[in-house]
C-alpha cells in the first residue's frame, strides 16, 4: 500500500469516526432534558425579575411582557450593598481560613498519617452530627458575652468551624489519590517536605482544592440559621436580607426574584470561573 492509499484510508477512518461521534444518543437527549429541568427554576426567577409586580403575579403566568429594570432599582434602594459585602467578607475569609487549616490537616491524615487517624476523622465528622438548633442557645450566650453579637466576625468563626470538617474529608480523599512515591522521589532528589508539597503535591490536587473551596463558598453563602439568630442589621447577610421581601400582606415576586438573582450571581460566577478545575476535582480519582 503506497502513501496515497494510506492517506485515503486514514481520511476515511477519520470521517467514519466523526460520523460515529455525531450519532444520535437517546441518553444525551435525556441528559439535556434533565439539565434544562434543573435550570428552568433559575431561568424563571431571572425572567420574573424583569417583570412588573402585576405581571409577575398573574395566573396563568404572563410570557409576553415589557422588560423593566425597576425591580433591580428597588433592590438597590432597599440597601442590598451592606448585606452583599457582609456575605462576601464572611464567605471569602472563612473559606480561606478553612483551606489554610484543612489542606495541611488532610495531608497529615493521608500521605503523612498520624497516630489514631481514624479517631481524628471521626472527631471531625462528629461535629456535623449535632443539629445546629441544639447549639444555638449556648452559641448565642457565648457570642453575646464576648461582644460579637451582630458582628460579622462571629459568622466568620462559625462558618470556618462549619466547613472545616467537610474540607478535611474532601481534601483527604484527593490526597489519597496521589501516589506516595512522589514524595519519596522528591526527597531523594534533595527537596524538603515543604518544597515537595508546594511544587509536587499541591499542583496535582489543585482541582480538588478548587472543588473544596467552591463547596465551602456555597455552604457559607447560603447559611441562614446562624445569620438570622446572631445578626440584626450591621452583620446582616444575603439570606437574611432576602427575608425582608416577604411582607405580611404577601410576597412581592418580581422584586424578590431580582434580589434572589443578585444573591445567586456571585456563586454562579465563582462556579463559572472555576468550572474546569471543578469538573476535574469532582471526578478526581474516578478513572484509574
Amino acid at each position: 500500500m503506497d502513501s496515497t492509499d494510506r492517506g485515503r484510508v486514514t481520511g476515511e477512518s477519520a470521517v467514519t469516526a466523526k460520523k460515529k461521534t455525531r450519532t444520535f444518543s437517546p441518553w444525551g437527549l435525556v441528559a439535556w432534558l434533565v439539565a434544562l429541568g434543573f435550570f428552568f427554576p433559575v431561568f424563571w426567577m431571572i425572567l420574573t425579575s424583569f417583570k412588573q409586580e402585576g405581571d409577575a403575579a398573574t395566573t396563568p403566568p404572563k410570557l409576553l411582557f415589557s422588560p423593566t429594570l425597576e425591580q433591580y432599582g428597588a433592590v438597590f434602594d432597599q440597601g442590598i450593598g451592606p448585606a452583599m459585602l457582609n456575605s462576601i467578607f464572611a464567605t471569602g475569609l472563612s473559606t480561606i481560613i478553612v483551606l489554610l487549616l484543612g489542606v495541611p490537616a488532610a495531608f497529615a491524615l493521608s500521605l503523612r498519617p498520624v497516630r489514631k487517624t481514624q479517631d481524628a476523622l471521626f472527631f471531625f465528622m462528629s461535629t456535623k452530627m449535632l443539629p445546629v438548633v441544639a447549639v444555638i442557645l449556648p452559641l448565642y450566650v457565648i457570642v453575646s458575652n464576648v461582644g460579637l453579637l451582630d458582628n460579622i466576625w462571629a459568622l466568620v468563626i462559625l462558618y470556618t468551624a462549619m466547613n472545616l470538617p467537610i474540607a478535611v474529608w474532601m481534601m483527604r480523599s484527593f490526597f489519597l489519590e496521589v501516589p506516595g512515591e512522589l514524595l519519596e522521589a522528591a526527597s531523594l532528589d534533595g527537596a524538603s517536605l515543604w518544597r515537595s508539597v508546594r511544587e509536587v503535591i499541591l499542583p496535582l490536587v489543585s482541582p480538588g482544592i478548587a472543588a473544596t473551596a467552591l463547596i465551602c463558598v456555597i455552604f457559607a453563602w447560603n447559611e441562614f440559621f446562624f445569620a438570622v439568630n446572631l445578626t440584626a442589621v450591621n452583620a446582616q447577610t444575603m439570606p437574611v436580607y432576602l427575608v425582608g421581601f416577604i411582607a405580611g400582606e404577601g410576597q412581592y415576586w418580581a422584586v424578590l426574584s431580582a434580589a434572589a438573582t443578585m444573591a445567586a450571581l456571585p456563586v454562579i460566577l465563582c462556579g463559572w470561573f472555576a468550572q474546569n478545575k471543578l469538573v476535574r476535582g469532582l471526578s478526581f480519582g474516578a478513572i484509574k
